[in-house]
């Protein structure tokens, strides 16, 4: 009897929050190689043709959206492809964490959101400094393709280059990539694309970003029923969404949201007592970024908890 084709396996995914950051690549695929990275992979059909393609070469695929990495989970496996992983975050955030310096030979970014309203336009991806941010996690000579639908965004990227460590090579384009979104437009009438090569000229150095000490706190004293946490906003926001207390294991927890520019962080904090007193320090098992956003939120909840 043949063997059952694997439908869904979670071995390419890349499980970052609980590892060494940033990551060491060849180990991960247990080889050398080139490495090419998709950042918003969508469907994955890009991707995985890509990866199947050339074999010879290591493929990475960030994406944030969960729906998004369980297709692309699935036709990895359908496809019975060793040489990619796939990442669950923000680019800006995998590119600082996860890449050392001159470690990526191509990016591939096809179609991003082109946030075509002015108001909306701070979340646009390329803007100068994640270009820089590009420009150090790729070798020398190493490029980055830029496809979208939408000429103003186009030319918004271009106009971002100077400054980067980048030539640019713009070109219109027919479809050609077969991906979701070029299909899409395609089957609306649209059969001319703006393409954007980058290729590195000059290295700009940017470091991993590095995980923050986090110090916890111990108070002498806590009264649950008197707790009440407040949050902070501005550039970064915490918040405090429930608050759960045992009594008979004299443990609170705290559900918290973290928001520090692109990073967007949900865990729980601990309030637990021990022999020396009250505990205040991230839960085990959660997965998080030591960040100065979770410091925050845990001297917090320590405040909150001296004044209850």
């Amino acid at each position: 009897m043949a063997e059952r084709p694997a439908y869904l396996s979670l071995s390419p995914l890349i499980h970052w929050l609980h590892g060494t950051r940033p990551v060491d690549w060849d180990r991960v695929f247990g080889r050398p190689a080139d490495l090419e990275v998709e950042l918003g992979f969508g469907l994955g059909d890009f991707l995985v043709r890509t990866a199947g393609r050339y074999p010879d070469k290591n493929f990475v695929g960030i994406d944030l959206g969960w729906v998004q990495v369980k297709r692309a989970l699935r036709k990895i496996a359908r496809a019975r492809l060793k040489n990619v992983r796939v990442v669950r975050a923000d680019a800006r955030v995998a590119l600082e964490r996860l890449f050392p310096e001159k470690s990526i030979e191509r990016i591939w970014c096809l179609f991003p959101c082109p946030w075509p309203k002015g108001r909306h336009a701070r979340h646009r991806l390329f803007s100068g400094g994640f270009l820089r941010l590009m420009n150090s996690r790729l070798g020398m000579d190493g490029n980055a393709l830029v496809v979208t639908d939408h000429r103003p965004y186009f030319e918004w990227i271009r106009a971002r280059v100077p400054g980067t460590g980048f030539e640019d090579f713009p070109e219109i384009t027919p479809p050609r990539f077969f991906t979701k979104y070029e299909r899409k437009w395609r089957d609306l009438g649209q059969d001319r694309f703006y393409s954007l090569r980058l290729v590195k000229r000059e290295h700009l150095p940017v470091a991993p970003k590095e995980d923050l000490e986090l110090i916890t706190h111990i108070i002498d004293h806590f009264a649950p029923e008197r707790f009440r946490p407040g949050g902070s906003r501005g550039e970064l926001m915490v918040e405090f969404k429930e608050f759960l207390y045992d009594p008979g294991a004299r443990k609170g927890m705290v559900r918290t949201v973290v928001k520090e520019e692109s990073l967007l962080q949900n865990f729980w904090i601990e309030i637990a007592l021990l022999e020396d007193g009250w505990h205040i320090r991230p839960a085990r098992g959660c997965g998080f970024v030591p960040t100065a956003g979770v410091q925050r939120s845990l001297d917090l909840v320590r405040d909150a908890a001296v004044e209850g």
